[in-house]
Order: structure tokens, then sequence, then C-alpha cells
């Protein structure tokens, strides 16, 4: 995956992470981004659909997360809501990007953001997720070892 890619997760989580703790318009976020150059080394265009995409599957994406944590989804940590939110959101959505790549950015991501060990929690779920929506992808690469 190439840096700006990830560089556009990382700008998605802080952006989701401030619309969720304000509910403020996502246009006025965007544009604070793209004033303060947030999104200098990010691949704009992918910032722009995550941090788009994802407000708008919010209840499919939930409905997704819910399956699999220990609490509510409005309940999880804001920082690894949007994260697990992101992941979920591409691993849904995004499915020309392999699951293994969707799992590495979104355990880096908790890494980077996250509180001690949440990386281990964002793994497992979206695991789950992945082992429910991309069986098949999963079964194709287990067959070809």
């Amino acid at each position: 995956m190439s840096q700006a890619r990830t560089n556009a997760r990382k700008a998605a989580v802080q952006a989701l992470y401030q619309w969720q703790m304000t509910g403020q318009n996502l246009g006025e976020i965007e544009l604070q981004f793209q004033e303060e150059e947030r999104l200098k080394d990010a691949q704009k265009s992918y910032f722009t659909e995550l941090f788009h995409e994802i407000p708008k599957n919010l209840e499919t994406l939930d409905q997704s997360l819910a399956e699999f944590v220990d609490r509510p989804v409005d309940m999880i940590d804001p920082v690894e809501r949007a994260i697990l939110r992101i992941g979920a959101y591409e691993l849904l959505h995004r499915l020309n990007m392999p699951y293994r790549v969707i799992l590495n950015e979104s355990i880096n991501l908790a890494k980077c953001f996250g509180a001690d060990g949440s990386h281990k929690y964002i793994n497992g779920i979206l695991d789950k997720i992945a082992q429910k929506e991309r069986a098949v992808e999963i079964k194709a690469r287990t067959a070809g070892k």
C-alpha cells in the first residue's frame, strides 16, 4: 500500500474522531484539515471517500461491528471506534483491497493512535468481520498455501 493512502487513513481517523466527539459538519472538518495542511502527504481522494462514506454507511458498519464487539458500538473508545469503522468500511466496500492489507493497516492505526494493546482488540474484531464477509477470499488464500 502506498504511504499516501496510509496517511489518508491516519487523517480519516483524526477527522472521524473529531466528528464523533463534536458532531460538527463534515464539510467544516474537511475544510479545517485542508487549511491546516493535514492532508499534505495523504491521498486526498481516499481521505474524502472514507470521511464521507463512513458516516453515510454508519448504520450498516455499526451493525457489522455490533455482531462481534463486547459492548454497544457507541461505548467503544472513540479512537478505536473510528479505526474499527474504517476497517469495517474497507472490508465491506473495498473488495479490491486484500483483507490482510486492511487488517494490517488497521492494526498499525491502532498502534499509532490507540491505547496500549488496542491493536489486539481491533485485529480480533476486524478478523471476525473478514471471516464472515470475505470467506471466499480467505478460503482461496488458504487453499493456495
